[in-house]
């Protein structure tokens, strides 16, 4: 059985997690603190970040990008029949999704208002791009969640937590954005893709009193107006 390495709340494992549940695919999780790594991770690991992501042949792959692209072209397709040209530009737009969760992560740590207002614009750079993009389609190009949407998940996800525990809306502005998010939260998946103390852990990290958001500095995003690839350590994820 496939075993992945991971911190709980690391978004670069959650895209991996996503791509093993909507394959189906069985597997294991093992959690690690990145701040007390241990000997037999550091081993495995020759960036000393999770994912990691071992084989049944007890092969360790690392980084998240080729950990994904390994797990699309190894089990069935989501999207079978995908031209040439179309998964060149599914995983430009994936890798474009997990660029946005350090960004996320910065932001979500952020200890006053101008700070978090000064990340979230960056993500809200990346949004605009996908508000142009998107069609009538549930997902990002059909009615069945594919590969960009699991790349994108963890910062949806995570936006979604943030409106409703804090009222912060990082996606205001971008209605055909929110259907998408509406869409992938309302499939399960995200909290599938969890650790099942992930809402405390996150909470404890990005929504504490130490936190802009967690002590209700934060204004609501009401409209447009206002405004790596892994997990190395604590600090950002």
């Amino acid at each position: 059985m496939l075993k992945v390495i991971s911190f709980k709340i690391c978004p670069f494992v959650q895209r991996i997690t996503a791509i093993l549940e909507a394959k189906q695919i069985p597997y294991e999780v093992e959690y690690i603190s990145l701040s007390d790594k241990p000997q037999w991770f550091l081993d495995i690991s020759p960036n000393g970040q999770v994912p990691v992501l071992v084989t049944e042949n007890g092969t360790a792959l690392f980084e998240s990008d080729a950990i994904a692209e390994y797990l699309d072209e190894v089990y069935p397709a989501l999207q079978p029949g995908l031209s040439f040209e179309q998964k060149a530009l599914n995983r430009a737009w994936s890798y474009l999704g997990s660029k946005q969760y350090l960004v996320q992560c910065s932001a979500q740590r952020s200890q006053d208002i101008a700070t978090l207002n000064e990340r979230a614009e960056k993500l809200a750079t990346a949004f605009a791009k996908v508000e142009k993009v998107l069609g009538d389609t549930r997902f990002f190009s059909g009615d069945i969640p594919g590969m960009v949407d699991l790349a994108w998940l963890p910062v949806l996800h995570r936006a979604y937590i943030v409106k409703e525990k804090t009222g912060f809306d990082f996606l205001a502005g971008f209605p055909k954005v929110q259907s998408w998010q509406s869409a992938l939260i309302a499939t399960g998946l995200a909290e599938k893709t969890v650790s099942e103390d992930f809402m405390a852990k996150f909470s404890q990290f990005y929504l504490s009193e130490a936190t802009a958001l967690g002590a209700g500095l934060s204004p609501c995003r009401n409209n447009a107006d206002k405004l790596n690839n892994s997990c190395t350590d604590i600090s950002c994820c």
